[in-house]
This record gives structure tokens, C-alpha cells and sequence, in this order.
């Protein structure tokens, strides 16, 4: 099959695509595909309209990869591509949107509220509003990014206005939520089954960006160890985000296990990375699939060879 593979991007997760990319493209051409690599830009456009493949395998992370615009590029030019569609993208890139489905849905939410910022903006009567509606400790992140970049969890006043403006940097709307004290844990959809929960363990104080990509960033205990109500639990919560939303052959579904033994979800990833570090790969893993094999099963999936 003649599978191009979209990698790369403009966000501030290229580096992380990048190395997503290099590993699906080495795994389909393990399975015999011939592959056509494109590091995506939004101004050279022409490298896509004026592909001649059979599948096209999104790579990317982030703003204009993993938003919907790529997908609705490749709608209306009529290629077929792996994972979600443009809205399912669009709604689980939108933190904010995506939480408000999730809390209609009975998929407990942590607290938040959304700040548009323009150039108009005072972030300085933003900061006091935060700090009247928000007890610490709280998180400011961006609405639309991935990776943790941008966010700041505020654990006294004073970093505020320092988080708000790391946070806008990346996006003019601004989530800011309750912190939820608790186990980093995350789940694998595949198509509408959930994978075994992992348990990710920093080694940094929060499961920063470091954490999530440098080699030995964080330790990946997989399956978790929850008890089987819990995990029941959490994973039906799972594969519910993931319907929801609208997603399609994969997702990763991000939680926070409190100390009272609840989960709270914090987002939905529709391109979840596929790095040597990365989470769905592990749990693939743990149910008999290699990463050669998982990245199959996604094309199988998408063609309609397999359930």
C-alpha cells in the first residue's frame, strides 16, 4: 500500500513529531508499505494536494496537525487518513469545549475557567480575577496545546502573572483549572477498547515536558496497580470520552486518580505520540502488540480489514 506519512509541523511539539514520524515510518516500511515521508508545513501545501498514495498516516502533534485543519485538507481532497476526523480533532484540541462535553456526559471534571485574551487585555486585572476565583494550588495552561507547554501550576500569588503570560504565548484563550492532587494515569483506546491503565511516575516534581520525552524522563508501570472496580472505572470513562468526542482507531485518555480514588479527566489525545518514550506504545504492548504491529493494526482499522 502507498502510505504517506505527515510529521513534522510548525508546532511547539515538532521536536516530539518528529521523532513520532521516524518511528511510523520505519514500522510501515517493516511491514512492507511504501512509505513518502513529508515534514508538513501550512505554506508548502502542494506537497499534500499533489500526493497519489492510499492512506495517508498523520504523524503530527499540536497546532495544525492534530486540530482538524489537516484532516479537512485531506477530506476535501478526498484522501483517506488514520485517526480521528476534523471535528473529533478540533473538540479534543479545545481543552475547554472538550471539558464541557465530558462534564454533560457524567466524566468528572476538574474546575476551570476559560480567559480570551486580545490585545486589549489587561493580563494584570486577568491576575486578579484569577486570584479572587482560584485557591491555590491551580494550573494556567493554554486551551489549545499539548505537551504541557505553557502551563504553570501556581502554588502562590506570585506566579500568576508570570503563568498567564507563559500560557498566552502560545494561545489567546487561557485555561485555568483547579490542581487535582493524585496519580498521573492514562489510557489507550483502541478503536472502542480500552488498553491496560498505566501509572506514569515523574522524575521531576510533575510530569513535565521533560518527563514525558527525555530517556528516563518518567517510569511507566503498566497495567497500573488499581484495583479492578477502580479500573473498570476508569477505563469505561475512557472509551466514553473517546465516543463523545467522535474518535476514531486510536486515542490516549489523560487522568488524575485523587487520593480518595477518583478519577478526574484532563484531556483526550487524538494523535497521542508514538516516540521511544511514549505511552500508547507501552500499553500495546502489554495486549501482544509490537510497535510495528500496532502501527498495522491502526492501517488495517482505517481500510476496513479489521474490527
Amino acid at each position: 500500500m502507498k502510505i504517506a506519512v505527515l510529521y513534522g509541523g510548525t508546532s511547539g511539539e515538532r521536536e516530539v513529531s518528529l521523532s513520532s514520524g521516524k518511528g511510523i515510518i520505519q514500522a510501515l516500511k517493516n511491514n512492507g508499505h511504501e512509505v513518502t515521508g513529508i515534514d508538513f508545513h501550512p505554506e508548502r501545501l502542494e506537497e499534500i494536494i499533489e500526493l497519489n498514495v492510499d492512506l495517508v498516516f498523520i504523524g503530527l502533534h499540536g497546532k495544525f496537525g492534530e486540530d482538524g485543519r489537516v484532516q479537512g485538507l485531506l477530506e476535501m481532497l478526498g484522501l483517506p487518513y488514520v485517526g480521528s476526523g476534523v471535528l473529533a480533532s478540533a473538540l479534543a484540541m479545545d481543552k475547554a469545549k472538550a471539558k464541557q462535553i465530558f462534564e454533560s456526559n457524567d466524566i468528572p471534571v476538574a474546575k476551570s475557567k476559560v480567559y480570551t485574551i486580545t490585545d486589549k487585555t489587561n493580563l494584570q486585572d486577568v491576575e486578579k480575577e484569577v486570584n479572587q476565583v482560584f485557591k491555590v494550588p491551580f494550573v494556567i495552561k493554554p486551551n489549545s496545546e499539548g505537551s504541557t507547554l505553557g502551563l504553570t501550576i501556581v502554588e502562590n500569588p506570585e506566579q500568576i502573572l508570570d503563568g498567564l503570560n507563559s500560557a498566552a504565548m502560545s494561545d489567546d484563550m487561557i485555561l485555568v483549572e483547579d490542581f487535582i492532587q493524585g496519580r498521573e494515569i492514562t489510557v489507550a483506546v483502541l478503536g472502542e477498547k480500552a488498553l491496560p491503565i498505566i501509572e506514569i511516575i515523574p522524575k521531576n516534581a510533575y510530569y513535565d515536558y521533560e518527563s514525558k520525552y527525555a530517556a528516563g524522563g518518567s517510569e511507566h508501570i503498566v497495567p497500573a496497580q488499581i484495583d479492578s472496580e477502580t479500573s473498570k472505572t476508569i477505563q469505561d470513562l475512557a472509551v466514553k470520552a473517546h465516543s463523545v468526542l467522535g474518535c476514531k482507531t486510536y486515542s490516549r485518555v489523560d487522568f488524575i486518580l485523587t487520593e480518595e480514588n477518583k478519577p478526574v479527566i484532563l484531556e483526550v489525545n487524538t494523535l497521542p505520540g508514538m516516540t521511544p518514550t511514549s505511552l500508547f506504545p507501552d500499553a500495546a504492548k502489554v495486549i501482544g502488540l509490537d510497535y510495528d504491529s500496532m502501527i498495522e493494526t491502526f492501517v488495517k482499522r482505517t481500510v476496513g480489514n479489521e474490527n
